[in-house]
Formats: structure tokens, C-alpha cells, sequence
């Protein structure tokens, strides 16, 4: 039976709290009576909220030896991923479908209306840590179906108001990637590096099938991303079960078909000194074919030749974009239960917006948020013997190109 195609492609201290903050928040108090009440009314309330987060801090204390910052800015990074600045941008993005539908009873246990800043953060805390909805829950002061409701609502929200931070390049975007590829790894005319993750599930004996078993007898779901120079995704693809091979899935996709009909990676090509050209093109592993436009490593010479040292240091800018996607975000590294595998693609491609938004707010992703381990560690590499003669072609010219300019 052949899977159904989804729409979508792409000694405890407390932390420091700084003082400008509180009394801010103590003139807040007043007037947050009336700003529920507006809300529940129907009227807007845009006003920014800040309470939340000194109620997250006292509910959620650092504990001995636990690796929480004292510093204020770091604290909030460390729970929710992001910047105070870019966790502003992320609500100004959600907050008009976050208020514009009714309350549908987001009401915490104090009998308050929850902020969009609150659901916001609950959303990112329950995306981050990947911990259960009741365990989020009790770090806010809200229960499990709350949490539950609160997150899937910005899902919806921030895929449809926060697309735009994943979108192939135009011209001039591309232009400038194509620079940094050439400048970083001698590689002319370079537009990319793919690769592809699992995400782990269990499912319902009445679900299981063999399309989702995978090669470790997994259940899962598979995730195909093309990032650019700062490991910035540019292309996704999801919703296929995880007992798909790569190379069909990559056939399967919608930058597969606009690649093979000339639509895109269509840019005019670069001639070589040596009167070869070579035209715009990706690079990915083994498990993936060699085609005019997606080169792989030579494997039938030294793993050290000049290409393949090339190839791999440009290929690790994916390997690097899954392992911090999937640290960031840890809900996409631990075994998902029961998930809805009709909404599962949503929550992946907003983790992808939002690991871009990081990168275009100039925020840094830690280097100990990125994953210690490879991202699908357990899954061998499945060589692909699908070779183009033009790929091969240009695979070769690229290789006399890095050896004539040593």
C-alpha cells in the first residue's frame, strides 16, 4: 500500500531578575484586571505581558547542580530557545491569530485570561524540552489539555503567519549563497547541502504498518531539508512514512520534480578554466543519487581526494542544521507517542521556521544545544548506486577543477 502524499514540503538560586523589570511589573498588576476582561469581551488586547515569565521563574527554580544560568537573558534562552527580542518578533507574528479567535476557555488556575505571550511560551517550552503536556503544565500553572490546545493553535499560527522565513532564494539571495559555498569550500555554482532525519514514534497497533517501519524497525516519520552556508533551511519535506528509501524520497518531492523540469537550479552555468562548465547544483551523501544537479562523493577513490574533503565539509552544513533542529527543539528527538501523523508535519515545519527565525534574528544557537551525537544515530547510510552520466560528468569536473587549483 503506498503512503498518502502530505501537504507539506518543506544551593538553588534563583535567576537574576533585572530590577527595571519588576517595578515594571508591579504597575502592570493594576491594570491586568480590565486587560482580561477586554479580552474575554472581544475587545484587542495588545498589551505586552511580562508577568508570566517572573511567575515561570518561581515556579520553576533552578536545582542543585542543574545547568539553568543566573543571568537573566541566558535563563530565558535556556528554557525557551530564543532571545527576549526574537520571542517578542515570534508573538508580534502569532498575536493576531492568537487573539482574534475566542478564548475557547485559556483560562490558568488563577481565573486570568492566558496572554499571548503566555501561550507563546508555553508553546515554545513544550516544543524545546519535548516533556510531557502535563509536565509543561505544572511549570506554568496550566493544565494538560490547555497546554495541548495552546501549542497546536501556534502551530496553526506560525504556519501561516511565519512561512516566509522558509522559502527557496531569489536571484540575488542565491547569488550570495552560491558566493559563501565557492569562498568556504572551492565549490563554483553550489546552491545547497541536503540530507535527511527520522522522527521517531510509537503508533496504535491499529496504525502500525510496514510503510512506517524503518531499517531499525523504528516507527517513524522522514524529514528532508536543503539548508544554505549558515545551516538555514531553504527547502522541506515531511509527512512520508519512515520506511521510504531516500532516494524515493527525494523523487517524491516537490523540489525533485521542479529541479528535473528545469524550473529551479536553472541559473547559468560557471566555465572552468579547463572549458568545462558546471551548472547550479546541491550537495549530498551517498544514500542519495548522483544526478546533474545533486553531486555525491566519489566512493570508488580515497575518501581524501580533494572533492570528497570539499564535499563532506559543505554536506556537514545539513548534518549541522538536523543536529541543532533536533537539539533546539527536543520534542523532535525523543520518541513521539501516539502522535497524529496528520499533524506531526505541521510541528515539524514549524520547528524548521523556527530555527530560521533564530538564525535571521542574529540570535546564536549554543554549541551545547546542538545535539552530542549524530542526529539519527542508530541508521546507517544505504549506499545509492543510481548514477547519471551528465552527474557523473560534472562530478568530474569539479574534482579536475579543486585538483588545478590547490
Amino acid at each position: 500500500m503506498s503512503p498518502k502524499k502530505s501537504k507539506h514540503e518543506f544551593a538553588p538560586k534563583k535567576i537574576k531578575m533585572k530590577k527595571d523589570s519588576k517595578m515594571k511589573l508591579k504597575k502592570k498588576k493594576k491594570s491586568s484586571n480590565s486587560n482580561s476582561a477586554a479580552a474575554v469581551s472581544g475587545t484587542d488586547n495588545r498589551g505586552v505581558d511580562s508577568e508570566w515569565w517572573i511567575s515561570f521563574c518561581d515556579k520553576n527554580p533552578p536545582l542543585p547542580g542543574s545547568m539553568v544560568p543566573q543571568d537573566e537573558e541566558e535563563g530565558f534562552k535556556y528554557f525557551f530557545r530564543v532571545s527576549k527580542k526574537t520571542f517578542e518578533y515570534i508573538c508580534s507574528l502569532v498575536r493576531e491569530n492568537l487573539i482574534s479567535r475566542p478564548p475557547s476557555g485559556l483560562i490558568n488556575i488563577e481565573g486570568r485570561l492566558l496572554s499571548v505571550e503566555k501561550q507563546v511560551a508555553i508553546a515554545l517550552r513544550r516544543l524545546a524540552s519535548g516533556d510531557s503536556q502535563v509536565s509543561v503544565g505544572a511549570s506554568f500553572g496550566v493544565g494538560q489539555s490547555t497546554v495541548s490546545q495552546v501549542t497546536w493553535r501556534f502551530i496553526e499560527a506560525m504556519e501561516e503567519r511565519g512561512r516566509h522565513h522558509l522559502k527557496w532564494p531569489d536571484h540575488d539571495n542565491l547569488q550570495k549563497i552560491k558566493s559563501e559555498f565557492e569562498k568556504s569550500f572551492n565549490l563554483p555554482n553550489c546552491c545547497g547541502a541536503i540530507d535527511a532525519t527520522h522522527i521517531v514514534m510509537t503508533l496504535p497497533a491499529v496504525q502500525t504498518s510496514d510503510d512506517w517501519c524503518d531499517q531499525v524497525k523504528n516507527y517513524s516519520m522522514l524529514v528532508q531539508g536543503i539548508v544554505d552556508d549558515k545551516s538555514r533551511f531553504l527547502d522541506i519535506v515531511t509527512g512520508w512514512p519512515g520506511g521510504m528509501t531516500i532516494p524515493k524520497l527525494l523523487k517524491f518531492s516537490g523540489f525533485y520534480k521542479l529541479c528535473e523540469s528545469g524550473e529551479r537550479l536553472n541559473g547559468h552555468p560557471i566555465s572552468l578554466p579547463n572549458q568545462s562548465e558546471i551548472r547550479e547544483y546541491i550537495v549530498g551523501g551517498a544514500n542519495y543519487p548522483l544526478l546533474p544537479w545533486l553531486i555525491t562523493p566519489q566512493n570508488e577513490t580515497d575518501d581524501m581526494s580533494d572533492l570528497n574533503m570539499a564535499h563532506e565539509a559543505a554536506r556537514s552544513l545539513a548534518v549541522r542544521a538536523f543536529s541543532q533542529l533536533k537539539g533546539s527543539w527536543r520534542i523532535l528527538n525523543k520518541v513521539m507517542w501516539r502522535p497524529d501523523k496528520k499533524k506531526l508535519p505541521s510541528i515539524i515545519v514549524v520547528c524548521c521556521l523556527l530555527h530560521n527565525i533564530i538564525i535571521d534574528c542574529g540570535d546564536c544557537i549554543k554549541p551545547d544545544v546542538s545535539l552530542s551525537c549524530h542526529h539519527d544515530l542508530g541508521y546507517v547510510e544505504q549506499l545509492c548506486k543510481q548514477v547519471d552520466p551528465v552527474g557523473r560528468k560534472m562530478r568530474d569536473n569539479l574534482a579536475a577543477h579543486l585538483e588545478n587549483t590547490k
